[in-house]
């Protein structure tokens, strides 16, 4: 029996194939990928793209488009699950996760991107006879019709209350964030409508890739020889590659002498290695070290001073990333699987101690925009007694005079602020030292002592850093 035979159609109306546009279905399976594993955009996305462009089926344009639907798709998942509830006849929960990946990346299409409607539409419709049949695909063209009736602007003025009624759900579905994050981010940025929908914003902005040229194995001389690179804005060993690329091509990537690492995270461990000491400054320690970008760094400062850094991550997988990270360190280094709640180490042993705590990870939106819908606000009870732990172990750890910085990438209160003052309170010999004359250039630093970055006012993840001497 032949194919055509199989597939009902209407009488006189022969069968037609659907077209398979290899870009829509690599970014519908990225796309399931995060939705059936809880996989990350951007550790799925870098093999897909690999494997298509072996087989041939992909060029620079395609790799550009999949990775805009995919990304894009997924930043604005709160507004578009908003659109599309407008638009069908059932609660949006009883729409099938596949039939909603469709349709999320046709009102991508259709709102977020310069694709015609004509083109976004039968793009979709032609996606969903590949991967859902024909059935669906009726549904899902119909869907995107009424999708097509007005651009973002006109749905939002239909599906989000207004500001003034109710500012959080507002904000959360112009600016496409779960409203308790939208609180949160509120809460820690003091208020002011201006500031929180410039952040907003900010983390739905596809964000530049930064490199990290690690001292005495690499300067930022030879990192801007390569294309659309420019110097980081505020860490001496930091470029910018204006237009993407991919790092892996890059010599001196590959070769583990530079790394992609954000700016925020860059100025963390400067701001650690400047801070003063009080006495020797010969061992350092990065307690949380997995996967190794600020551990790297670390390495490479202590090296110019003599100095010798112990990398302990608790993850004996994590660990071997962090020895990958360290491999060619100019300077003595050790690496090793520990837990930083419970150091094998004699207390009192290193002079500068970085815990870069597990969070939430609510400030690097915009390198791994899922985070905003998998995250709860009960994740913030399950972190906060290791985020504890960690610290009050790291203080055991440094010896009197020195120094331990508390860094995480979120800005939630509940995980700086809080943790620091909490822990503080049970350690009366230690003083908070201020961080921000460490910064020097950096501004938008904030009351101090502690420095809190930002992706609006800095260009960086939402980093947090407290430094923290111990007097006695």
């Amino acid at each position: 029996m032949s194919e055509q035979s199989r597939r009902p159609h209407k009488p006189g109306k022969p069968y037609r194939r659907p077209h398979k546009d290899p870009v829509r279905i690599l970014a519908f399976d990225a796309l399931r990928a995060v939705d059936e594993r809880d996989a990350y955009a951007n550790l799925v996305l870098p093999p897909l793209l690999r494997k298509a462009r072996e087989k041939g089926d992909f060029d620079v344009r395609d790799a550009a488009l999949a990775t805009e639907l995919v990304y894009g798709t997924l930043r604005r998942q709160g507004t578009y699950d908003a659109i599309i509830a407008a638009c069908v006849d059932r609660p949006l929960r009883e729409v099938d996760p596949p039939v909603l990946d469709v349709l999320s990346l046709g009102a991508h299409q259709l709102l977020g991107t310069r694709i015609p409607t004509h083109a976004a539409v039968s793009a979709s419709v032609e996606l969903a006879r590949v991967v859902l049949g024909d059935g669906r695909a009726k549904f899902v063209n119909a869907v995107l019709r009424k999708v097509a009736q007005h651009d973002l602007d006109g749905w939002l003025a239909t599906v989000a209350p207004p500001y003034d009624e109710d500012p959080e759900d507002h904000l959360a579905i112009v600016h496409s964030h779960p409203r308790w994050v939208v609180s949160a981010l509120w809460d820690s940025l003091g208020g002011g409508r201006a500031g929180i929908e410039d952040l907003l914003e900010a983390d739905n902005e596809r964000p530049e890739v930064t490199l990290v040229a690690r001292p005495g194995r690499a300067d930022t001389q030879e990192l801007l020889r390569e294309d659309a690179a420019v110097p980081g804005r505020w860490s001496p060993y930091a470029v910018r590659l204006t237009e993407g690329g991919e790092p892996g091509a890059i010599d001196a990537v590959r070769e583990s002498r530079a790394g992609v690492q954000d700016e925020g995270s860059q100025l963390v461990a400067l701001a650690l290695a400047g801070a003063p000491l009080d006495g020797p400054d010969e061992k350092w320690l990065d307690g949380c070290a997995g996967p190794g970008g600020k551990a790297a760094l670390l390495g490479a400062l202590a090296a110019q001073r003599g100095a010798v850094l112990l990398a302990a991550e608790k993850q004996p997988h994590r660990a071997g990333l962090v020895a990958r990270a360290l491999h060619g360190n100019p300077g003595p280094y050790q690496v090793v699987a520990a837990d930083g709640t419970r150091p094998p180490w004699r207390p009192g042993s290193f002079d500068r101690v970085l815990v870069d705590v597990p969070c939430t990870g609510l400030g690097a939106l915009r390198r791994r925009p899922e985070a905003r819908w998998r995250r709860r606000p009960e994740d913030l009870e399950g972190f906060a007694p290791l985020q504890r732990a960690l610290l009050r172990g790291a203080l055991d750890s440094v010896r009197v005079g020195g120094v331990v910085g508390y860094a995480t990438c979120s800005p939630h209160l509940a995980e700086t602020r809080a943790v620091v003052d909490d822990v503080l309170k049970q350690r009366p010999h230690t003083e908070l030292i201020d961080a921000r004359p460490l910064l020097p250039g950096v501004p938008a630093l904030g009351a101090g002592p502690d420095i809190q970055l930002w992706p609006h006012l800095h260009g960086t993840d939402a980093m947090y850093l407290a430094l923290i001497r111990r007097t006695a």
